[in-house]
């Protein structure tokens, strides 16, 4: 499939909230007790560990661009299973996990807009799936899109 330029807009925007979410910028700080950091780092961990293996199980298939592929095919096993979308959600544990871990507000906002912004990607990309891979409806009914509907 063609390229449109929602795809670059998509990936434009989320490279501008990643950018920002870099930037230490912070007036309104909380604290949270070492436990509660602990914690969140810990989240912040497991979401990288999410991106890792949901790309490793995308292998040669993994496009920032939501529209797939000409040669690509449909991964439902894996984190697959149980996420359609793994590696927008390990980024958002690992943004929102170092976010209560570094006590920013600034860093929240920043992982709320790249849900947002995961939502409408993944709502486009999933349109472009359907039109690809006839299966894709009934995958979509039974598996969460960030995450699990049911374990």
């Amino acid at each position: 499939m063609t390229l449109q330029k929602k795809d670059y807009g998509f990936v434009a925007l989320q490279i501008i909230l990643f950018v920002l979410y870099l930037w230490d910028f912070d007036l309104f700080e909380f604290e949270l007790s070492f436990y509660q950091r602990a914690s969140a780092l810990s989240i912040a961990f497991i979401g990288m560990i999410v991106v890792a293996i949901a790309i490793i199980q995308l292998n040669t298939k993994i496009s920032p661009f939501p529209t797939p592929r000409a040669n690509s095919e449909l991964i439902i096993y894996g984190l697959y299973r149980y996420s359609r979308h793994p590696i927008y959600t390990g980024i958002l544990l690992t943004c929102a996990g170092y976010a209560f871990y570094s006590n920013s507000i600034y860093k929240l906002i920043i992982t709320t807009l790249l849900y947002v912004l995961f939502y409408f990607k993944s709502n486009y990309e999933e349109q472009q799936l359907m039109q690809k891979f006839p299966s894709y409806r009934s995958y979509k009914n039974r598996t969460g899109r960030f995450f699990p509907k049911r374990l």
